[in-house]
This record gives structure tokens, sequence and C-alpha cells, in this order.
């Protein structure tokens, strides 16, 4: 034991303070669990990209008594998912028919979501919410994790725990520190985000818009405009090299001419952030006394904005699961292994699902070579009623929902 360090205990210590993490510290605080939520950062302020929260979340957040709250700070609400290329305009999916209290994707700022989160966690008095703590390690004794190994700014912190979870994003130090490795599936693309002034005459939707060789997401954030430009992998540097007039001038290829000007805005790179998109998971999403979800377990593409949404899902479910053995005071490798089994073959599938939209229509869009169309399968799969509800479900949904128990 390093001289100096502080010790501390707790019942469970999760390592990241996102939605995931969030969501599970205050559904084990509501059951009188002892539980400590360690975020790297100083606050929540920053530039999410991820601020959706799909049907399932919001009725997670109804369960909890949260919801009139959440929308409260919805920024807009999006029903329909457009695809628009050369001039032709289909729609993928329109949740309007869902039955449901929440037909719509609530987009909300996440800073305003996790603070929200952690205000109500903080009515409990098992729950500890320590910011601007950075962990460096684990406590690994007798083939287990114990806890973690904080630096805070008044020192180190030995925090012993009967269970963690890594619940720390795509990089995480928990499933690095555990030695876990994360197995990268194939990703045929790098993103570019960016906003745009929004104005009532832009003509646009949410969806995708494609004109040769150019692919745009677009999100409606209520006064801007969330894009995402796609890119082939490899030609991140070539548009970079390019300027910040040519991409101006690439975009004005796919947005309407009433956004031209708009465009404009648009001066440095530094308004443009750029994201590798990747896809992998854990094999094994456990060890004795650690467990990992979310993005920690499992990377998911931007396609259909459902990260959040799984890793929130991935919380309920292992809140769920181990509120009574961590009641208990001991969690197994069995109770572990059911939060992965409940929660592993929904993430392969919408995976799986991403990876074929990447393939299909994605990479095909990017390839430029010709004017860009939906193939016959899809097209009928879109015109028969009973199947295009399909993927407005997938979207709000995945394959498997989770309720909050008490």
């Amino acid at each position: 034991m390093a001289p100096g360090r502080d010790i501390e205990e707790t019942t469970c210590a999760i390592v990241g303070g996102g939605p995931a993490g969030m969501v599970l510290g205050l559904l084990l605080a509501r059951r009188g669990i002892d539980t400590t939520v360690l975020e790297s950062r100083a606050d929540f302020e920053r530039d999410f990209r991820g601020d959706t929260l799909h049907a399932s979340t919001m009725e997670i957040m109804a369960q909890l008594g949260l919801a009139d709250k959440v929308l409260k700070k919805s920024r807009s609400r999006i029903t329909d998912f457009e695809l628009r290329s050369e001039g032709e305009v289909v729609r993928l999916a329109s949740l309007k028919e869902l039955r449901t209290e929440f037909p719509f994707i609530a987009m909300v700022p996440q800073v305003d979501f996790l603070n929200l989160l952690a205000e109500e966690a903080g009515k409990h008095e098992c729950f500890h919410l320590c910011m601007n703590t950075r962990v460096t390690g684990l406590i690994r004794e007798e083939g287990g994790t114990r806890g973690v190994l904080c630096k805070t700014s008044g020192g180190e912190v030995e925090l012993r725990a009967k269970l963690t979870v890594g619940a720390d994003g795509r990089g995480s130090r928990v499933r690095k520190a555990a030695g876990i490795e994360l197995e990268q599936k194939a990703a045929p693309m790098d993103v570019l985000w960016f906003r745009l002034p929004r104005t009532d005459e832009d003509h646009l939707g949410t969806g995708f818009y494609i004109s040769r060789g150019h692919l745009l997401v677009v999100l409606n954030r209520g006064d801007y405009w969330q894009i995402a430009y796609s890119l082939m992998k490899g030609n991140l540097k070539e548009m970079h090299d390019a300027g910040i007039d040519s991409f101006r001038e690439e975009l004005k290829k796919v947005l309407p001419e009433t956004m031209h000007s708009t465009v404009g805005h648009l001066n440095d790179w530094s308004q443009v952030s750029s994201l590798s998109v990747a896809s992998g998971r854990v094999k094994t999403w456990f060890q004795e006394g650690l467990l990992l979800i979310g993005d920690a377990a499992h990377v998911m593409t931007p396609v259909g904005g459902v990260g959040i949404n799984y890793a929130i899902q991935d919380a309920v479910a292992a809140g769920n699961i181990l509120a009574p053995s961590l009641k208990a005071g001991k969690v197994s490798m069995k109770d572990l292994a059911k939060v992965q089994k409940r929660r592993e073959w929904p993430t392969c599938f919408i995976q799986q699902l991403q990876t074929l939209i990447q393939n299909q229509i994605i990479a095909n869009a990017l390839r430029g070579d010709r004017p860009f169309q939906l193939n016959l399968p899809t097209r009928l799969f879109l015109r028969i009623p009973w199947l295009r509800k399909l993927p407005a479900y997938l979207i709000s949904y995945g394959v498997r929902r989770e309720y909050v128990e008490d």
C-alpha cells in the first residue's frame, strides 16, 4: 500500500459518469445500495454528439418518474427519417405509429440529461458522485478485482468495492487495466461532425442526404442542425489538406440551395470534429468482481443513434440482476454472466444490422461512380405496410426491451 493514500469503501464503484454509469448509479441508489460513480472530468460540459433519447430510454425515464423533467430539456423531437438522393425522397422510418407514449426521438443535450440524473441520484444518501477523479488502475487481489485506484485533486485514493463496473466508454481504462481486448469489426468510414444555424427556410428533414460520392446525416437540434459528413476510410487527410473552403463547396453539392449561404458559417476546421467510426465488442464482459457495460463492452457506430440507448438498457439489466446480490454483499460470476447473457445477443444483432446498413447504403453512396438508388429488396421492404414498421421499432427499442424492477 502506497504511503499517504486514502482508503475508502463502497459496495459498487462505477467508473464513468456517462448515461450508462449515471443510470446504473441511480438505480442502485434507489434500492439502498452504497454506490460511487467516478467521473474523470470536472463537469459534464462537453460537446456530445449522441443526444438522442429513443422510446426505450424515455419509457425507462417514465418508470423512474423523470420523463416530464427530461422532456422539458428537449430541444426538438424527431419522428421521421428520410433518404434524399438525386431529387428522390424515400421515407425510411416513421416513429409516429409506435404504440408508446413517446413516438419520437427526443433531442436532449447530454449535459442536461446527466445533470438531471446526478440531481435525482443525489437525493439518496447512499449515492456518491466524484467528479475530477481519474481511475489509474484496478485493485487486484486473489484473482479478482476489489476496487479501483484513483487520482483526485486531493491526492490518491484506494476505493475498495464489492463490484467494479466499467462504464467509461469506447476507450475504457477499466477494460484495458483488466486486460480485456475489444475485437474490432470493419468500419468503412470516418465522420466529420459540425453545426449549422437553423432557419425556417432550410427545407431540411432528419435523415440521409446523398449526392454522388457525398453523404450527410442531418439531425434537427432545435436552433441548429447537427450534421455528419461521411468519408471513406483514408480520405480524411486529403479532405483536411484541401482546406475548409473546399469542404464548404463539397457540402453545397448535397445541401439545398437555400442553405448555401448558411454553409459560410464554417470558416475554420476547429468548428469540425472528426470521429473514426468503429464497431466491436469484447468476448466476455466480466471477471470476478468486475463488469463492463455500454461502449466499454461493445462499441457502436453512429448508425441509428442507438449507442446511448443500448448503454442505458445495459445499465437497467445490470441493476435488475445485480441489486439483490449487491444488497447481500457478494456478487458471483454467475450473476455477472446473467447480465452478459441478457444483453449480448441484442447487441450482436444491432451491430450486424449497422454493418449491413454501412455496407449496403453508406459505402455504396460514397463510391459516387453512379447515381445512388436503394436496391430492389429494400424498396419492396419499405412498401409492405407491416414490414416498414420494423425499422421504426428497431430504432426505438432494439430487439429486447428492459424495464426497471423495484
